[in-house]
Order: structure tokens, then sequence, then C-alpha cells
């Protein structure tokens, strides 16, 4: 989803303020384990206590507003960055600096009902999607045949 600089600004300043911001989810990087118009419950993380699979909300320089699965750190020119994959995406995102993270998802609403993320179900897709990229293929080839052009669009 893309957005102003002033709206990055508002939901960091929510974040701060009270620990946590629920969004509308916009898109199918994450599915099925997030459906549009999931609301998605963020709260404040320290980036350097991220786990692999967890599911964190960022902005790019371009200012896309974006949810994915962190994966990874790496070092370029010296300085840590953060890697993020959406589980239907065939490439990681650019890059990620400290400062771009805004929260780390903890609770997800699909249709008024509160959908628990540690459930044991949960886990194990986390670990399937992780381990196994290839089904991200799969993935992709069930969203173009059911959701046409809105596969590109992330949360």
């Amino acid at each position: 989803m893309q957005v102003k600089s002033t709206e990055i600004a508002l939901i960091s300043n929510v974040l701060r303020k009270y620990g946590t911001i629920d969004l509308p989810s916009k898109g199918m990087s994450m599915y099925p384990f997030i459906k549009e118009e999931d609301i998605c419950s963020f709260s404040v993380c320290n980036p350097a206590f991220l786990k692999k699979g967890d599911i964190v909300l960022f902005f790019l320089k371009n200012g896309q507003l974006v949810a994915h699965r962190f994966y990874n750190n790496t070092i370029i020119s010296n300085k840590k960055h953060f890697i993020f994959k959406g589980d239907t995406n065939l490439a990681f995102d650019e890059p990620v600096e400290a400062d771009q993270i805004l929260g780390k998802l903890t609770k997800l609403n699909r249709k008024n009902k509160s959908k628990k993320i540690t459930s044991f179900k949960n886990k194990c897709w986390t670990q399937l999607i992780i381990t196994m990229p290839s089904i991200s293929n799969l993935l992709q080839v069930y969203l173009s045949k059911t959701q046409g052009n809105k596969l590109h669009i992330r949360i």
C-alpha cells in the first residue's frame, strides 16, 4: 500500500504512544496466512529481537507500507539490514534498515473472529513456507487463476 511520509509518521506515533495499531490488509502477498481485509494488529518491536518467520510491518524507501515475513539479517556498507519476503512472492523485498521497521504482527482478525497467530497450525505454516520456497510458486499459480491482477499488490 502506497502511503505518504506523514502517514508513516502517524502510524509510528500511534505505535509509540499506544503500543499497538490495527490496520486492514490489502493485497495477496501473505495469502493464505493473511487475506484481503483481515485486520492486522501490530505492536512495537525491537528489530534486534526479530525471529525468522515473524511478520513485520515496515516501509520501503519509495513509501510503500508492507507487512511481510522476516527471513534474516545482512550487513550492507557496514550497516545491519533486514530481509523480508511475502509468502506468495518469489523474490525477497529490498533490504530494510531498522528505522524502517514499524511493528510486529501480534493479532489477526478475520470476519470479526480473532485468529491466534501462535497456534500450532500457524506455526506449522510458518515453518513450511520458510523451509520450502517452492510453495510460493504453487501459491502464485493458484492466485493467478483465482485473483488475476490482485496478485502483486502488497498489504
